[in-house]
């Protein structure tokens, strides 16, 4: 199983689990969608996060 972490640019942010729980390919496809990462998203609510909290994307992790 995996898990979706989403990693930001600033060291002052601490990373945190978006979602746990999902195959290799439920991740792979999390993670290419445009929407995951701050230099690729369109929607306002991506926007917003950049530009509260600078850049970041979605990445994922085989859970322990």
């Amino acid at each position: 199983m995996y898990r979706i972490i989403r990693f930001y640019e600033s060291a002052n942010i601490r990373r945190r689990t978006i979602a746990t729980g999902l195959t290799l390919e439920q991740a792979k496809a999390h993670c290419s969608d445009p929407e995951t990462s701050s230099s690729t998203c369109t929607k306002s609510a991506g926007k917003a996060r950049t530009k509260r909290l600078g850049r970041w994307f979605d990445g994922f992790e085989e859970s322990r």
